[in-house]
């Protein structure tokens, strides 16, 4: 049913419980994970002109890092693993990489109905709403208050 599976990370802390999710899903399914990592120019180009070069390299640094880790998460459950860093939009760019899967996991912060109001533009949600495969979110805290 599952093929390839994507699960993009932006390598924080919380990701953890949804790379988890992706490895045994990936794994149950005999899939090769996706690790994608989107590094969001649009921060550099608010920077002043001469920080924007620094400041990609280092996005470029923690996002070769985040998909180094999916690879080392799913090589420890056997699973075959592809990275990739790619540049734009994060929700677009996720987007775009996931018309070559079968299916995306990707976490989301629990947030307060004020928070979710406040916050309609998250990735995870317009991933949600624009995929033309199956989404499976994890949670990654449970701070819902």
């Amino acid at each position: 049913m599952y093929d390839d599976v994507l699960v993009p990370t932006d390598g924080s802390e919380g990701t953890a419980e949804t790379l988890r999710h992706a490895v045994e899903l990936a794994g149950n399914h005999d899939a090769t994970l996706h690790a994608l990592a989107v590094v969001d120019e649009r921060k550099a180009r608010s920077l002043p002109e001469e920080r924007r070069d620094e400041a990609m390299e280092t996005m470029h640094r923690r996002a070769e890092r985040a998909v180094d880790e999916v690879a080392m998460r799913a090589e420890e459950g056997d699973v075959p693993v592809r990275t990739a860093v790619r540049e734009g939009a994060p929700a677009e760019r996720v987007l775009d990489y996931a018309e070559d899967v079968d299916v995306i996991v990707i976490g989301t912060h629990g947030r307060s109905d004020h928070e979710r109001y406040v916050r309609l533009g998250s990735v995870a949600q317009r991933v949600v709403e624009n995929a033309r495969v199956p989404v499976f979110v994890v949670h990654i805290d449970g701070d819902t208050s």
